[in-house]
C-alpha cells in the first residue's frame, strides 16, 4: 500500500506542476492552494498509518483518501483537471481540523512535508473553502467534524 501511495502522491505532484506552469495554472486563483493537494493527500496517508492517531480518527482519515483518489466526485478532476481538486483540497482541511482538535496537533506537524505551516495552512483553507467550493459543501464537510 506504501508504494501504491507513493506512487499516487508522485503521479499528483507531477501532474500539478506541469499545470501550474501553462497559462491557466499560472493565472487561477486558486494555484496556490492546488499546489498543496498532494502534500494534503500524503499527510492523510501518513496520519493514517500513525500508532498515536487513535481508530475513530483514522476513520475520517480513510474517508478523506478515498475521497481524493476517487476520480468522480463532487468537483471532478477528470472533467476538470488539477481546479477538480479544491473540494479535495476543502475536505482534506476539515478532516484535518477536526483531526488536530481531537489530538496532538504536533503529530499533525511531524507527518507534514509541505513548506508552510501546516495549521496556518488549514486555517486559510477554512477561510476561502466557502469560496472554493460553495457554500452547500459545507454542509457536507460538516459531516467530518
Amino acid at each position: 500500500m506504501l508504494e501504491k501511495n507513493n506512487d499516487y502522491y508522485q503521479k499528483l505532484r507531477k501532474k500539478i506542476r506541469n499545470w501550474t506552469q501553462s497559462k491557466e495554472g499560472k493565472t487561477n486563483k486558486w494555484s496556490e492552494y492546488i499546489l498543496t493537494a498532494p502534500d494534503l493527500f500524503h499527510l492523510l496517508f501518513k496520519l493514517s498509518m500513525d500508532r498515536e492517531v487513535p481508530t475513530k480518527e483514522k476513520a475520517k482519515l480513510a474517508a478523506a483518501i478515498a475521497y481524493f483518489i476517487c476520480p468522480l466526485d463532487f468537483i471532478s478532476e477528470v472533467i476538470l483537471g488539477p481546479i477538480g481538486y479544491v473540494d479535495d483540497i476543502a475536505l482534506s482541511a476539515y478532516v484535518l481540523n477536526s483531526i488536530i482538535n481531537n489530538i496532538d496537533p504536533e503529530i499533525v506537524k511531524r507527518h507534514w512535508a509541505g513548506d508552510q505551516n501546516i495549521l496556518i495552512l488549514i486555517k486559510k483553507i477554512l477561510e476561502v473553502s466557502d469560496e472554493m467550493v460553495g457554500h452547500k459543501w459545507k454542509k457536507i464537510l460538516a459531516k467530518f467534524k
